[in-house]
């Protein structure tokens, strides 16, 4: 992926053991267990279903946590890239904007960011994939797990 320059239409990223193994094998699993359980109802299989359940949860768990601390460093990030490229009146709403606008404005360049904020503080229902349709000049991030 790092070969070809990013973009909208590339910027996605699959981990293929969690993607293409964990996430199938467990929901294979847990249609099974409830099928299981609907065909011979019954404490065993209830209890099967229940650890289905838990082992679904666990591998959800594992990938979104992991996801929630990026999503912390980006914010942080883009708070103090902001900082440094903002104009003054922009600088005190930075706070105001919501931390899946700052993940989606990691992408844009440092000479488009600003217009995307003023676009985004005037919208503040603008959805992450708004903001990342409107950036033009694609600022990687190869980094994401």
């Amino acid at each position: 992926m790092a070969d070809q320059p990013q973009s909208f239409a590339n910027h996605t990223r699959f981990h293929p053991p969690y993607h293409f193994f964990t996430v199938p094998a467990t929901l294979v699993y847990l249609i099974w267990t409830v099928q299981r359980l609907v065909a011979n109802p019954g404490a065993d299989t209830a209890y099967a279903l229940v650890g289905a359940l838990a082992i679904f949860g666990a591998g959800s768990v594992a990938r979104l946590s992991p996801l929630r601390a990026q999503d912390r460093l980006i914010r942080l990030e883009e708070r103090l890239r902001l900082a440094r490229l903002l104009p003054a009146d922009l600088q005190p709403k930075i706070e105001t904007l919501r931390p899946s606008h700052l993940v989606a404005l990691r992408f844009a360049s440092d000479a488009e960011v600003e217009g995307l904020v003023r676009k985004v503080l005037a919208n503040p229902a603008m959805t992450t994939k708004e903001i990342k349709q409107q950036i033009r000049d694609w600022r990687p991030d190869h980094f994401r797990v």
